[in-house]
């Protein structure tokens, strides 16, 4: 560690050259690499992204003899996270992967979030900044994040509407539909973050239709936010869900 865990260091611009030290610049403040390191583990650690999901990539998918609509959706999420800092603060932000399970849905998305979190980036002022907030949640643990602790429930929906970029992973999975009270806070998370032009990333096995027969008011929402960025993958599930295909 250059800095000895001081975060920086001056950089007095000597060289040797000839046997001879010479000033080639002026001094300078420089930050240690350790800073950017500290800040993405950081954003790892808070994002609730598991260690193994820490290792899907874009490169690691496999798109080798997939179905179409599996390719379109790896191009669909390549594209989405090449314009995220163009379409961020826009409406249409967000994306939505949705259909047959096993299709690599979570691996694309959970992809994006892992890029966005050690990417580097320019804001409005042109200062430089490194990494973008990420709030992994499956469908079961957001209901649980609800009902867990009802004191700190506004504490975890705010978190929820808050963070940078948020990712429901499998929404609306399960046999059974979401209580009214249920839908009631997911509707309060939603709407915050359509109002705010707040990022999401969405999987589902649900299309579009169908999250709006659960709630119309959402599943709209939904739609308007990712119709730019939405894959539906459909098929036969030998061909689309990557377990049954190795079975």
């Amino acid at each position: 560690m250059i800095c000895k865990d001081q975060g920086g260091y001056l950089d007095e611009g000597i060289e040797e050259r000839d046997g001879r030290r010479i000033r080639v610049r002026p001094d300078r403040y420089v930050k240690c690499e350790c800073v950017k390191k500290k800040r993405v583990d950081r954003l790892f650690k808070s994002s609730q992204i598991t260690a193994e999901f820490q290792k899907m990539g874009f490169k690691n998918f496999v798109r080798e003899g997939r179905p179409d609509a599996v390719q379109d959706a790896y191009e669909c999420a390549t594209a989405y996270y090449r314009n995220f800092h163009t379409i961020r603060n826009t409406r249409r932000n967000s994306i939505a992967l949705l259909g047959t399970p096993g299709a690599g849905k979570t691996h694309l998305l959970t992809a994006i979030a892992n890029c966005l979190m050690q990417t580097e980036w320019t804001d409005e002022k042109g200062k430089k900044k490194l990494g973008i907030p990420v709030l992994y949640l499956t469908w079961v643990d957001l209901l649980n994040e609800l009902k867990d602790d009802f004191d700190l429930l506004l504490t975890k929906v705010q978190q929820m509407q808050q963070v940078e970029v948020l990712f429901i992973d499998d929404m609306f999975k399960g046999r059974k539909e979401p209580t009214p009270f249920q839908l009631e806070q997911l509707f309060a998370i939603v709407n915050y973050r359509y109002l705010n032009n707040k990022p999401m990333l969405i999987s589902s096995e649900r299309d579009i239709d169908q999250m709006c027969e659960i709630d119309e008011a959402i599943g709209s929402r939904i739609y308007d936010m990712c119709q730019d960025y939405t894959v539906l993958l459909k098929g036969n599930r030998k061909e689309f869900n990557y377990r049954l295909r190795e079975a």
